[in-house]
């Protein structure tokens, strides 16, 4: 019993000095040493199973754990991920059930963190994450794993909360039109710089990403297809993985665009926008946005996967 008090005392101080002192990506003094496994929603999970196969390779002997915080039915994307990586051999596997801020607040949770080596969020709605963990200690936590060398892992919602800006709706399957329908909201600032968009291609989105990157072209515009997926490392870029393309919006070399003066509703026009077509084994530098290419195989045999 003892034994028990002092952990219990050992976890609720270490809520408070998240309270007090909370971790965010952004602190210049924080260097990010972990990856990111952004995927673009629908991602193979009974057959090769390549992307989630990366995430197991990564969590090795160590600690996985699953929240499924912006989905409405939790219970039964945990119970399939759940058998999906116990099926790819990861030992530890391990639920973070969040259903309000006061959860993400919680010892309780914070113990089921404890020594976790990767974070992975599942789909739903983006505004899920960001409103029941955003500044929460549990978010600390999870910029601790990252800071560290973790990986933070996120499908469809989940990918799209990683970036500082995420878009939340809005655009449709058409050319993008100037006016209130783009929706944008803060997101969990974990990837500097870009914007994060899946369900990429299957859903015509081409379109309100160029939307995105003509209101700022500083921002680097990301779309994934589904199955398809990028592990970023902060200081390298990323490299591509799965059967899809990733779409890379570049709005350094933009010469005009409409957007801020013409009337709303009314279609945009953007000139020498740079778009990237990259897929798996492709690799991306951010720092000076330029692609580079590696054939697909290296990926496959990597991972230990079929051709």
């Amino acid at each position: 019993m003892p034994t028990r008090r002092r952990q219990l005392a050992s976890e609720q101080r270490q809520v408070e000095r998240f309270r007090e002192r909370p971790l965010r990506p952004s602190q210049p003094d924080l260097k990010l040493k972990g990856e990111l496994l952004v995927i673009g929603g629908h991602e193979d999970k009974h057959h090769e199973r390549l992307i989630l196969r990366y995430l197991a390779r990564r969590v090795g002997s160590g600690t996985l754990v699953v929240s499924a915080v912006a989905s409405e039915e939790p219970e039964e994307l945990w119970e399939e991920y759940e058998g999906v990586f116990r099926a790819l051999n990861v030992r530890h596997v391990r639920r973070l059930s969040i259903e309000s801020r006061a959860d993400a607040e919680s010892p309780k949770s914070l113990r089921v963190l404890k020594d976790a080596t990767a974070v992975f969020l599942t789909g739903g709605d983006q505004l899920r994450i960001t409103s029941m963990i955003g500044d929460t200690p549990v978010f600390s936590r999870l910029v601790e794993i990252f800071a560290s060398g973790g990986m933070i892992a996120g499908t469809s919602a989940g990918a799209s909360v990683m970036s500082e800006t995420m878009l939340i709706g809005g655009g449709s399957n058409g050319s993008h039109r100037i006016g209130p329908d783009l929706q944008l909201a803060p997101g969990l600032g974990l990837a500097h710089d870009i914007v994060i968009d899946q369900h990429f291609a299957e859903r015509g989105r081409i379109g309100r990403l160029l939307g995105v990157v003509a209101q700022n072209p500083r921002i680097l515009g990301v779309g994934l297809d589904e199955n398809t997926a990028i592990a970023l490392n902060p200081s390298r870029g990323f490299r591509v993985l799965g059967e899809g393309a990733v779409y890379v919006v570049d709005g350094a070399t933009v010469t005009n665009t409409n957007i801020a003066e013409e009337e709303r509703d009314r279609a945009m026009s953007i000139y020498n926008v740079t778009v990237h077509l990259l897929t798996q084994g492709d690799r991306f530098t951010i720092a000076t946005r330029t692609p580079s290419s590696a054939p697909a195989e290296s990926i496959e045999k990597e991972l230990g996967a079929a051709s």
